[in-house]
């Protein structure tokens, strides 16, 4: 008799166990952020297809960056281009864009950087406090001896030196651990690009390709610009998030494409 009080015992705290982590677990939502000017609308056959599969086709292209809230802890993804960058710099930093819903460049936790180009860099240093998570390939071409041209490395000194940390990944990076927020390895249009996936309790999943892809286009047809590190890993990354886009019915969000800014709230407002 004892036995079995002490297995009902066992259960009943297991069960309760279980649903006082179900109540714990952090709300998780998603913002916008404008993170550089438009530039006009771009020719893209040449440029962006190595096969010049889009005859006379512009895009209006934007750039994003993206601020993810879990529980109480931010996360940044990509900081745009740098306020000095002509033409294209943004009109508001991110530091004054986080000022609108009082939060501190010291309270972001991590930065996520999808790959080490300007516009997606540009504005890093402002938070010397937040812990890096970039592709390891990245990390190597920033700390190389004689960076590469477009490798934009100044931005990173303070993690450079060591005064920051930094985090590099070589595989995918479940960020909090509870499989809200997965920094997803896509190699290709650089050695170590990296994309985001975001879990979502109302909207559902949403993926944020960084430049794995540039425009729909681009993805429907598994286009490979010709500035491209590797043709081959950008089909197969790009591959991989239309299946798990269709495994998850996730929201793919496309960070150059104008038609995609609306799929998420600008900050101050968050998808839930």
């Amino acid at each position: 008799m004892n036995r079995t009080l002490t297995i009902l015992a066992f259960g009943a705290s297991l069960f309760a166990g279980l649903a006082t982590s179900a109540q714990a677990a952090p709300d998780v939502s998603l913002a916008r952020l404008d993170c550089g000017t438009p530039p006009p609308p771009t020719a893209v056959n040449e440029r962006f297809s190595d096969t010049f599969a889009y005859g006379e086709l512009k895009i209006q292209f934007v750039f994003s960056c993206y601020l993810i809230k879990h529980g109480d802890e931010y996360m940044l993804w990509d900081t745009g281009h740098a306020m000095t960058m002509p033409n294209v710099a943004p009109k508001v930093s991110l530091v004054d864009q986080l000022a609108k819903i009082d939060v501190k460049p010291d309270q972001i936790k991590y930065v996520g950087i999808s790959h080490y180009h300007a516009d997606h860099t540009g504005q890093i240093d402002s938070f010397p406090k937040a812990t890096l998570l970039i592709g390891a390939k990245e990390w190597e071409a920033i700390t190389a001896p004689k960076p590469a041209q477009g490798v934009n490395f100044k931005p990173f000194e303070s993690w450079i030196r060591g005064d920051s940390k930094v985090e590099p990944q070589p595989t995918d990076k479940d960020v909090f651990g509870d499989g809200t927020v997965i920094v997803l390895r896509t190699p290709g249009h650089t050695p170590g690009h990296q994309s985001l996936l975001v879990k979502l309790a109302q909207m559902g999943p949403v993926i944020i390709t960084g430049d794995a892809v540039h425009f729909r286009e681009n993805y429907d047809s598994d286009g490979v610009p010709w500035f491209n590190y590797d043709r081959a890993q950008t089909v197969a990354s790009i591959e991989r998030l239309k299946k798990m886009a269709s495994n998850l019915k996730a929201t793919v969000v496309i960070q150059h494409d104008a038609r995609d800014i609306d799929k998420l709230p600008a900050l101050p407002a968050f998808a839930k």
